[in-house]
């Protein structure tokens, strides 16, 4: 049996923007929805959304067959923590609030095998081995992983040029939602001041050779972030578009001053 090629590392190397969506529903049928949306990639949100390690496992197994890459998002960048998600099959993960080179070094040691890391042997239990029915899994599984460091506050952003130039760190994804609160623009990731940095920091991940990412859920920031060197893209998060379209719905059917439906409804 053959290590799965990382689709989500290949399509980075070329240069075309990628969209993706933010999985924060820890249902394997949410996840199966998502990825058969259409999407370049779909994010399993561990930071946020009440994810356990098994609910991850199961939302790797359903969006599988639908043959979309899957990045995890771990609550934190933890040795341990990234073992577990690793061994589950993850490829590609999203590390939150990386702050400074050395913090990225440590990372990519963990996510590797010796002897260019420390990531622990147990190939046996492993999913990601098939339970070690993949064709020298421990040779071939470091090539295939995809680590992506994420840049959110003021202190990651004055460290960019050095975390960006840490060797296996393959890309940076800055968090606006979050650098915003940084600035003091809590709860304005479009403030100008907000998308200004983020669009230097895109300069500063581009000439080191690595690629960009962001979270922008307004089409037209979106848009303006590709023009900008953004090669991938989170466009939509499922628990926001299943609030905001229920809302909607509700809207149209619910006076808007009281909870009595309208007639006929």
């Amino acid at each position: 049996m053959n290590l799965p090629i990382n689709q989500f590392k290949r399509k980075l190397a070329s240069g075309k923007p990628q969209f993706g969506l933010w999985l924060g529903l820890p249902d394997s049928i949410c996840a199966e929805i998502g990825a058969g949306a259409g999407f370049d990639w779909v994010l399993i949100d561990a930071e946020h959304a009440p994810y356990s390690l098994r609910d991850i496992q199961n939302h790797l197994s359903a969006i599988e067959p639908y043959k979309v890459p899957a990045i995890v998002r771990p609550a934190e960048g933890r040795t341990a923590v990234l073992k577990q998600l690793l061994d589950v099959g993850a490829q590609t993960l999203l590390i939150p609030m990386v702050d400074t080179a050395e913090q990225a070094r440590q990372l990519v040691q963990d996510v590797r095998y010796p002897p260019q890391g420390i990531r622990g042997l147990g190939t046996s239990m492993a999913r990601a081995a098939r339970w070690n029915r993949v064709d020298d899994y421990l040779n071939q599984a470091n090539k295939e992983i995809c680590l992506i460091v994420q840049a959110e506050t003021t202190t990651a952003m004055k460290n960019l040029a050095e975390i960006v130039a840490v060797d296996g760190v393959d890309a940076v994804f800055i968090g606006p939602s979050d650098l915003s609160a940084s600035m003091g623009h809590i709860g304005n990731p479009g403030h100008p001041d907000v998308v200004k940095a983020i669009e230097d920091g895109f300069k500063t991940i581009l000439a080191a050779g690595k690629a960009a990412g962001v979270l922008a859920v307004d089409e037209a920031l979106a848009k303006a972030y590709v023009k900008k060197g953004a090669s991938f893209v989170g466009v939509g998060v499922d628990a926001a578009l299943l609030s905001s379209a229920t809302r909607q719905l509700a809207n149209r059917f619910i006076e808007s001053d009281n909870d009595t439906p309208l007639a006929g409804y």
